[in-house]
């Protein structure tokens, strides 16, 4: 297997920096805090330099809230001058890290994304009988830094940064038991957790041979003609989580169902003919269309932060059966 080194040197380079900033700051530029950094921005990037190559370098500490979409999640939010460190040093694991990745992972990927992933299990729904559906519990508050740190080794050689890796795995998320863990909301992190269960996918696909298979995250889709092969691939892949990765799966997440009942999935309900957005798929749309208003009004975006933003959204729901819904919506919004 081969290791990466000599990439601590890309990560706080000046340009990565720069380029990094404007990554973090995408669609946010007009939020205070993030237009005070810009401002200053060549002072703060020399200063984050500095302390990067000197070793100098810690992040601050997380601000925390509480989403409901739909669920309720805590989520930590990175200082923005430590999310700027975070995107420099994706941009040097992230292509690392794809390189471990089946085609049939959608997360966290160029060209990839819910949109593809969506279509993508319209396809398998098509092509087989049934589907298990599998969550992990609790999937981000439970990775094991230890097994996450030595993965991450089996891939990157580079002590620099490594030990900055390793700063961000250890950095304390509140409320997670010591050692494991790790914040739902840094890019780090997202792309921590997919290359996390990268074995998972090739278990399934090399050893368990199913070739219908999808996952986004945690939320993962086995499709077959047979029952039976559904519920084998369920039990080794729970002893696989267990064994190999410190995981259990959501005991009440577990369906195995024809596909002409219809998968729920990324807030969709997907048939072999057509799909649907569910309820509280088009709730949560209503509800981002809001706040977004709201940070409008309030100067939190400027327009072209909140067209873009629109324009993500809508384009979203055409996955689904949704036009009468998108014109519904948008006439009683004074849109067309």
């Amino acid at each position: 297997m081969k290791r990466y080194g000599y990439l601590f040197e890309h990560v706080c380079s000046f340009k990565n920096l720069i380029l990094s900033a404007h990554e973090a700051a995408r669609g946010k530029k007009s939020k205070p805090a993030i237009a005070d950094f810009l401002f200053n921005l060549e002072n703060e990037i020399i200063d984050i330099e500095q302390e990067l190559l000197e070793k100098r370098y810690n992040p601050r500490p997380y601000s925390t809230f509480m989403v409901h979409d739909p669920k309720v999640r805590m989520i930590c939010a990175a200082d923005f001058r430590d999310r700027v460190v975070h995107h420099a040093v994706c941009s040097a694991i992230g292509p690392i890290f794809e390189r471990s990745l089946i085609f049939d992972t959608y997360a966290c990927r160029i060209a990839k994304g819910s949109h593809r992933a969506i279509k993508r299990a319209q396809y398998f729904s098509r092509r087989y009988h049934y589907f298990l559906k599998l969550d992990v519990r609790k999937f981000f508050d439970t990775i094991d830094h230890k097994i996450l740190k030595n993965m991450v080794r089996r891939k990157i050689k580079d002590d620099d940064l490594l030990r900055l890796i390793d700063t961000f795995i250890d950095h304390p998320v509140p409320w997670t038991e010591p050692g494991r863990g790790i914040p739902i909301g840094n890019l780090t992190s997202q792309h921590f957790a997919n290359f996390y269960l990268s074995g998972l996918d090739h278990y399934v696909k090399e050893q368990l041979q199913i070739e219908g298979y999808i996952r986004y995250m945690d939320d993962s889709v086995l499709f077959a003609d047979e029952k039976y092969t559904l519920w084998d691939a369920k039990n080794r892949i729970e002893s696989y989580l267990s064994s190999e990765l410190g995981l259990k799966l959501k005991g009440n997440s577990v369906i195995v169902a024809p596909g002409s009942q219809g998968l729920s999935f990324l807030g969709f309900r997907i048939f072999p003919g057509i799909i649907r957005i569910q309820r509280q798929g088009w709730r949560r749309f209503r509800r981002k269309v809001q706040r977004r208003n709201e940070d409008l009004a309030n100067d939190m975006l400027d327009i072209e932060e909140w067209t873009d933003s629109m324009q993500s959204m809508t384009g979203h729901l055409r996955n689904a059966a949704t036009r009468n819904l998108r014109d519904a919506f948008f006439k009683g919004c004074g849109r067309k």
